[in-house]
């Protein structure tokens, strides 16, 4: 197939991984122990909520979200890292660099958005607890999760298809261990504006106002806590959010970094 007098790439070659073969055996172990640990823990997490009532809480709903966004990362990445790893070749097909590209923006946009949900809930559960069960009832909790997972699929679309439209006609070579965004469009051989600009929308939108509300809903949370009288009420009120405010920091602060300025470099 040609297009514009260039030879379309039909696959791409992956670099994130080391050459040296006595450090991708070691990389082969390593991941692969992480891959078994993670699939594990998410799929007993989900069997526990499953099998255990008490747990049918809004918190831990949202937590089998989590739990499911994370196992379809893994199986969306890891398998064809280790199959590089193994074997002599580090390339990955067209069809299968846009899955991951697909899946990828899917998870990406759900975990942003869950994570703001999960936000609400513990300032619901903190400074609304008399109402929580109200205000945070099951069918909420499904309209949210749906909503979530509907919005993440559509942005997902509207990126990979934007992909499948850029010709890939000079370097394939990708610098990192999966296809992400970034680093295609820098590959591109035609105008990535649109993709841009997309993106761009998109970081304002998902990244900056969601962590912006995420933030607001903590500033809530705090003022609730420091109305506690009792230091040991305050100390565990406040672990019961810490972990969560300290994943939202870290995981907002490097999707902002990542994909504000997306055509203009990729870090390594």
């Amino acid at each position: 197939m040609t297009i514009n007098n260039h030879t379309a790439v039909v696959e791409f070659v992956l670099q994130g991984s080391s050459e040296n073969s006595q450090l991708q055996g070691v990389f082969s172990a390593v991941f692969l122990l992480l891959f078994l640990m993670a699939f594990a823990e998410n799929s007993l997490f989900l069997m526990a909520i499953c099998l255990n009532p008490s747990l049918h809480t809004p918190m831990y709903f949202f937590l089998s979200n989590l739990a499911i966004l994370d196992l379809i990362y893994i199986s969306t990445v890891l398998p064809k890292l280790l199959e590089n790893l193994v074997g002599k070749s580090s390339t990955i097909i067209y069809e299968g660099c846009m899955t991951q590209v697909f899946f990828l923006s899917w998870i990406l946009v759900n975990e942003l958005l869950l994570l703001t949900v999960m936000a609400y809930d513990r300032y619901v559960a903190i400074s609304q607890a008399l109402h929580y069960q109200t205000l945070l009832n099951r069918a909420l909790c499904a309209l949210l999760s749906g909503f979530m997972w509907a919005v993440g699929g559509v942005n997902a679309s509207v990126h990979t298809g934007l992909m499948t439209q850029l010709n890939y006609c000079g370097q394939n070579q990708i610098p990192h261990f999966m296809c992400e965004v970034p680093t295609l469009l820098l590959l591109a051989c035609g105008s990535t504006q649109l993709n841009n600009v997309i993106i761009l929308i998109e970081d304002i939108f998902f990244g900056l106002f969601n962590f912006l509300f995420t933030m607001a809903s903590y500033a809530f949370i705090i003022a609730s806590i420091l109305h506690i009288h009792s230091a040991e009420g305050k100390h565990q009120t406040f672990f019961t959010c810490s972990s969560h405010l300290l994943v939202v920091c870290m995981y907002f602060s490097t999707v902002i970094y990542t994909y504000l300025l997306p055509g203009f470099g990729s870090s390594v």
